[in-house]
């Protein structure tokens, strides 16, 4: 939730900026109610507004600003805050600098939106006319990102621009992308993966581009690069970022609602299937923060007690909870399991699991389960959904007494603290039941059978196979597994 810091400022103490006073506070508070933001302090000052040593308030706002006490601005227009160039520019980076957005409710700024081309009324003058002009150029690399024309500078590693359009290489190059992302879904890191083709002497892509100052070496950043890249999957994906402003050379990344996609633009190289697959996995990595890939069930086997990662224990040939592997006994006991019996144990699994599919009448009892929880989970989220709109309504009200001075600043803050630790636990469970609900409504039983039947036919346990059938392996205390598998969110095994 945001937290705002609202400046007023108004020229004279006289009763018609008294009635100037009410009337702006209550157009914020309408703002911060329809926002559902966080009000932290009102700053008023009764000055001129040339200069910033007469408000007491500004200067107030300015040092809880540095301190981070907030995170918008709000004031009505721009010459409420500053009407002298080098004010407005010590505003500007003081925001800037510390993380804090500003908006003016005539609309002249708002760096939520990225408008901020007025700021400094005086001095951005000449930046006034950049600006327009870097809005043309956006506005016609849009134009020509919805016709489907390729707009970068370079084309994506196994690509080349034709016609401005993309176009698979006719050399090695799609086949790197290709063992780039089988080798991402067997386990391995964007390092160690960037370190083969190193060692391999693969050209990197400066190389490929004829870039002058081109690396030999691969990066990790490289191959997250790569595989973070919606173009392989033959979806032209841009206006991905954009210039924070005409006179910054930052960049910011844009909401994915505001791309510009056109699907099936060009020729793939990576199915969306496993390219979604990948992103996945990235989240998830990110997330168990897991040690160096070096055996079979690394980063996918957890100790289904402590939920510990289990690490491969050589001597034993097999693997122990990462937490007695550590503290010993007084943590959580060992859990082991040989690797040989783990992978009889899965391969079995995976077999009866294909018997069982294979059957039409034990296909539709699972859809039959899948409709009723679907059903259950609506209803749950329904009841969300209502708590979340009545604890929104609950804000509102309350900044309305604080508005008003019915409450003190200390029951304001008391309350709205309590109301978005409930609003952050409802809003959590809201995102995982969609989450939920949006895999269940998935369940590919074509999919699923392709899958399982490619193990049938070859059954080896290798990395590749392991990671695309099976999301997360929970060993009980007595060494037996609990399979998740990846192609229903851990639902069918729910079902099992």
């Amino acid at each position: 939730m945001k937290k705002c810091a609202v400046y007023i400022r108004v020229s004279t103490d006289k009763e018609e900026q008294k009635k100037s006073l009410i009337h702006q506070k209550e157009l914020f508070m309408n703002l911060l109610a329809q926002k559902g933001w966080d009000l932290y302090k009102i700053y008023v000052d009764v000055e001129t507004g040339t200069k910033s040593n007469k408000r007491p308030k500004l200067q107030e706002m300015i040092q809880d600003a540095q301190e981070g006490k907030f995170d918008l601005i709000l004031a009505k227009e721009l010459s409420r805050l500053a009407r002298n160039g080098r004010l407005s520019y010590e505003i500007k980076d003081l925001a800037e600098h510390n993380g804090i957005d500003i908006i003016t409710l005539d609309g002249a700024i708002n760096t939520l939106s990225g408008n901020t081309h007025l700021f400094g009324l005086y001095a951005w003058m000449y930046e006034q006319e950049s600006q327009r002009t870097s809005e043309r150029i956006k506005h016609v690399l849009r134009v020509k990102a919805r016709k489907g024309e390729f707009k970068g500078s370079v084309a994506p590693y196994g690509y080349c621009v034709e016609n401005k359009k993309l176009k698979i290489r006719n050399d090695y190059t799609p086949d790197v992308v290709r063992r780039i992302f089988r080798s991402y879904i067997a386990g391995k890191g964007f390092d160690r993966i960037a370190r083969e083709l190193t060692e391999e002497r693969i050209p990197t892509p400066g190389e490929v581009a004829g870039k002058a100052n081109a690396s030999r070496v691969w990066h990790g950043s490289t191959i997250r690069k790569i595989l973070e890249n919606p173009h392989y999957t033959g979806d032209l994906v841009q206006q991905r970022e954009t210039t924070i402003s005409v006179t910054s050379n930052h960049r910011k990344k844009l909401d994915p609602s505001d791309y510009i996609i056109i699907e099936n633009a060009h020729e793939a190289i990576i199915s969306k299937e496993e390219f979604m697959l990948v992103q996945q996995l990235i989240k998830e990595r990110q997330r168990k923060r897991p040690h160096a890939k070096i055996h079979l069930f690394t980063n996918i086997a957890f100790c289904a007690d402590c939920g510990k990662s289990m690490h491969f224990k050589a001597n034993r040939k097999g693997y122990v909870c990462g937490n007695y592997n550590k503290h010993g006994h007084t943590i959580c006991s060992d859990h082991f399991v040989r690797e040989d019996e783990l992978i009889n144990v899965i391969t079995n699994d995976i077999r009866q699991l294909f018997s069982l599919l294979s059957v039409e009448e034990f296909q539709k009892n699972i859809e039959q389960k899948v409709t009723k929880i679907l059903e259950r989970d609506k209803k749950k989220l329904s009841k969300i959904n209502d708590k979340i709109e009545a604890l929104k309504q609950e804000k509102i009200n309350a900044l309305r007494m604080k508005v008003n001075g019915e409450l003190s600043e200390e029951e304001y803050q008391l309350l709205i603290e309590d109301n978005n630790q409930q609003l952050a636990k409802l809003m959590r469970e809201q995102r995982e039941l969609n989450e939920i609900l949006t895999h269940q409504k998935n369940i590919n039983f074509k999919e699923l059978m392709a899958q399982l039947e490619q193990f049938i036919q070859a059954p080896k346990l290798d990395e590749e196979i392991l990671h695309k059938l099976i999301e997360r392996i929970e060993i009980k205390e007595d060494g037996s597994p609990r399979i998740f598998y990846r192609f229903s969110n851990s639902y069918i095994s729910s079902i099992f």
